[in-house]
């Protein structure tokens, strides 16, 4: 058996076009560009590429970027008050303060000052206690992403069986929330799952999201499982440096029915969804229709 492919990249273009939809339709008849603002503090030489490439993508789909882009060694206090312009800016419909920060910045107390409507990262604890109890949110990009692709290969996840490894806050207890929002039957596994393999065999979905460089290998899928790679790991191999996920793909997609490659497959959507967020955060602030397909 040779698992099917699915192709992050390819969907995550699909998204984006559907937002870029969506922007044009709020332009032309109610007069209102979606923005974006993200905050970079610091020279992290991926946070940079990220915030590059997020500017870049959020322009081609018609919306205002807002840049900040502050230094290393930026006081609390001076962050905030970027934060609080940002929240009363009516042109400013989505905030993200691009992580990690420098050591010295509390991320929790940043993070938990942008408002609610305008985090489009769903990192918030407003949006956390939201999610939980199944109320309308902002939910986090990758696992959104995540739930796009599962809802766009199966159609309905109803009475499936999930098991999501990894428990961060940011990927793995949002995305096992959705999935029980989607009526799947969800097992939160992690590091000191008693007998993690026979956990993982008993699952149709297997959301993979612990950080571990190909931590689970083939013979964990059960025959015919949807396999989500979220991991994104450098490994060295053969001299040279190569991206890897936390699932060994090579086993894996021989007994899988569906999986997601690294790269090419989770990570571009977390972008696209980031934009879909943004789309969604406008509809919300000015009273419109929640655009279709591009929420939970």
């Amino acid at each position: 058996m040779t698992a099917n492919i699915i192709d992050g990249k390819a969907f995550a273009a699909t998204v984006r076009e559907k937002v870029a939809g969506h922007v044009a339709r709020l332009k032309e008849e109610n007069g209102i560009t979606p923005g974006l603002a993200v905050v970079l503090v610091g020279e992290d030489p991926a946070s940079q590429v990220y915030v590059r490439s997020k500017g870049k993508q959020t322009v081609e789909t018609g919306m205002n970027s807002y840049e900040y882009k502050m230094d290393a060694d930026t006081s609390e206090a001076d962050l905030l008050a970027v934060v609080e312009k940002l929240n009363n800016d009516p042109e400013v419909h989505g905030i993200l303060v691009q992580l990690p920060l420098p050591g010295h910045l509390n991320e929790d107390l940043i993070i938990n000052s942008i408002d609610p409507a305008k985090d489009v990262d769903g990192f918030h604890i407003s949006n956390v206690g939201l999610l939980g109890t199944g109320q309308k949110s902002m939910v986090p990009c990758t696992p959104l992403g995540c739930l796009m692709m599962l809802r766009d290969y199966h159609g309905s996840l109803s009475g499936m069986n999930a098991v999501v490894i990894g428990r961060s806050n940011i990927v793995g207890k949002p995305m096992a929330q959705l999935l029980l929002g989607d009526s799947c039957t969800v097992t939160i596994a992690h590091s000191r799952t008693k007998d993690l393999p026979e956990v993982v065999r008993g699952a149709d979905i297997v959301v993979a999201a612990v950080g571990r460089p190909e931590m689970v290998p083939g013979d964990w899928i059960r025959e015919g499982a949807t396999v989500i790679d979220v991991g994104i790991n450098r490994i060295e191999r053969d001299g040279k440096n190569k991206l890897v996920g936390d699932v060994d793909f090579e086993s894996a997609s021989k007994v899988a029915g569906a999986i997601t490659p690294v790269p090419g497959g989770v990570g571009p959507m977390t972008i696209a969804c980031l934009l879909a967020n943004t789309v969604t955060a406008c509809c919300r602030a000015n009273g419109l229709a929640e655009p279709e397909g591009l929420t939970a």
